[in-house]
């Protein structure tokens, strides 16, 4: 229970409909107890009349009373039960809402490195199989824990009142009843972990087949990926037979035993009421009524302590996750204005996961309103200074600053709202192309949107859709083209009106004549804005106030397109051989 207490600060918040809720479920378990003492009293005004203690038309007028008051308690005891699931239940929803929003808020704080260590397909699980199982524990957990209680508090003193010997026989088979049920949902609670994790397992197989169906399609793969798919079908099949088998027997098992308790009922009861023990044979049909009102909160022990079990493991893994904190921390809460001076002192910077050292004691200083093109090979540490910038990590050593302040003095929002950033692999939402570029300002208009679409030189484009702006793309963006995904993106960025503009390679998968009008709109939108721009080509660099060559985290060179071009170098002799390409 230790893990499940996560959720106390929630039965804190909802306590007045819990309680009120528990109040009810009482009331209608007492109302549900009238009827069988009433069904009893209705059988003991048959057997006066046959008797001929009382004449025919008391015994009428006794029944329809009796079946009056029997009615009444099942409407009241039925009204009572809809309100006790309206209650508690939703409750239980409510905690549902609370714990997924409280997740999912918990992994956008989360850094880039714990989504490395992490599987896509396993998170999902946690905040949709594992809450649903907590879920269980808050709502018919509560509910049924309380019916029991209720019943058993009320009902088995009753029941040895009115006949001590019967009710003794009676009650002998429900002890091995709970304990069975609980040996069973044992068993249940482990192979249901083993179904839970084989979910996990085919979520992530297949949300990455899914993702990577244009790969798996370009090199002839779908018959291994099927053979795959396959094998795990089979595994599932066979995790959940072991499953199914063994909740074949819970229902059974619970029949035989209000069976025998039954037996024992008619058996005592009659050889009670024929050697006089028991005044009326009404007494037995009461008994048979409080046996099968008893069946089910007795097999319900078992089966609660099951969804406590089930409840527990997966507020285990899901409080795995709300413990890791993340690295990178807003530890100031007041606004912060950006102007947009960029230095970076001595970084160094090492990948956690990898243990790789992108950036090895660099140095430079950028002045708002500039423009700095970043060149050099593949793993170079090109992109990872403008990770920096936007405090997607922090340097390993060193100090990145914004304006003359360590950039962990900033408040984070403060910063990355003054940021507009288009990543290398643009990725675009399952949404319009309209609210995919909208997502840079949500309060802009349309007009505002066309503009930047169309200094992006991708209006056309989405004009020459059928419904335009209203094309609802498929995941990631599958829909449009590498170097469209691409424009849209810049359409995005441009949109925020950012003070710090960082484009990492984002004009790869467009031609040399469109880029070249892309570069020409950018220049002109990024006047006083300070834009840091990562390329593998000299066209994207070239009219950059300043250029930087890195080679294996360092910096190899520095300055203007005219400097670089007239010595010898890196710089150089990527210009010549992009030169001749072109030509």
């Amino acid at each position: 229970m230790k893990e499940l207490k996560h959720l106390n600060k929630y039965f804190k918040k909802y306590w007045f409909k819990l309680f009120l809720g528990i109040l009810i479920t009482i009331i209608a378990r007492v109302f549900s107890l009238i009827m069988p003492s009433y069904v009893n009293k209705s059988i003991q005004a048959v057997e006066g009349f046959i008797s001929e203690t009382i004449s025919l038309s008391e015994a009428k007028g006794l029944l329809f009373e009796y079946i009056l008051i029997i009615v009444g308690a099942a409407l009241l005891s039925g009204l009572f039960t809809f309100l006790m699931r309206q209650t508690i239940i939703n409750v239980s929803r409510y905690i549902e809402y609370d714990l997924k929003n409280e997740v999912f808020d918990h992994y956008q704080f989360l850094n880039l490195n714990f989504y490395k260590k992490n599987r896509i397909g396993d998170l999902m699980n946690r905040i949709s199989e594992d809450v649903n199982q907590v879920r269980m524990y808050g709502g018919p957990a509560i509910m049924y824990g309380i019916q029991t209680l209720t019943l058993f508090v009320c009902l088995i003193p009753l029941m040895f009142i009115k006949a001590p010997t019967l009710a003794a026989y009676t009650l002998l088979p429900l002890p091995f009843l709970s304990v069975l049920i609980y040996q069973i949902s044992k068993i249940i609670h482990k192979r249901s972990t083993k179904v839970q994790e084989y979910l996990s397992t085919l979520s992530t197989f297949t949300q990455e087949s899914f993702s990577g169906v244009s790969v798996i399609k370009a090199y002839g793969l779908e018959p291994k990926i099927n053979a795959e798919l396959k094998d795990l079908a089979i595994e599932g099949k066979d995790t959940s037979m072991d499953l199914a088998k063994v909740n074949a027997w819970f229902f059974p098992l619970m029949i035989l035993l209000i069976g025998i308790s039954n037996i024992f009922v008619i058996y005592i009861g009659g050889k009670q009421y024929i050697n006089g023990e028991i005044a009326s044979i009404g007494i037995i049909a009461e008994f048979i009524l409080y046996v099968n009102m008893l069946t089910w909160p007795v097999a319900v022990v078992g089966w609660l302590t099951s969804i406590v079990q089930r409840a527990e493991a997966s507020q285990k893994r899901i409080n795995e996750f709300l413990k890791v904190q993340p690295t990178i921390k807003n530890e100031v809460q007041e606004y912060t204005p950006i102007t947009g001076d960029i230095e970076f002192r001595n970084v160094t910077f090492t990948y956690e996961d990898t243990n790789i050292t992108a950036l090895n004691n660099i140095s430079f200083t950028i002045k708002a309103g500039q423009t700095v093109a970043f060149l050099g090979k593949t793993g170079s540490g090109k992109s990872t200074i403008l990770d920096l910038v936007a405090r997607l990590y922090d340097v390993s050593s060193g100090e990145v600053l914004i304006d003359g302040t360590a950039i962990q003095e900033l408040n984070l929002n403060s910063l990355r709202s003054a940021i507009g950033a288009v990543p290398q692999d643009a990725f675009l939402f399952s949404d319009t192309i309209e609210n995919n570029i909208r997502f840079g300002n949500e309060n802009a208009s349309f007009e505002e949107i066309v503009s930047v679409a169309k200094k992006a030189v991708v209006h056309e484009n989405i004009e020459g859709f059928t419904k335009k702006y209203d094309t609802v793309l498929g995941e990631r963006g599958i829909t449009l083209s590498g170097g469209q995904k691409q424009r849209v993106s810049i359409a995005r960025a441009l949109l925020k009106d950012p003070r710090i503009y960082l484009f990492d390679d984002c004009l790869s998968a467009v031609d040399t004549e469109t880029e070249e009008e892309i570069l020409n709109n950018l220049k002109q939108v990024s006047q006083n804005k300070t834009t840091l721009i990562v390329s593998h080509r000299v066209s994207s660099a070239k009219n950059a106030d300043k250029i930087i060559v890195l080679e294996n985290g360092t910096i190899i060179q520095e300055g203007t397109h005219e400097k670089l071009n007239n010595i010898e170098g890196y710089y150089k002799e990527l210009y010549l051989n992009q030169l001749s390409e072109k030509e």
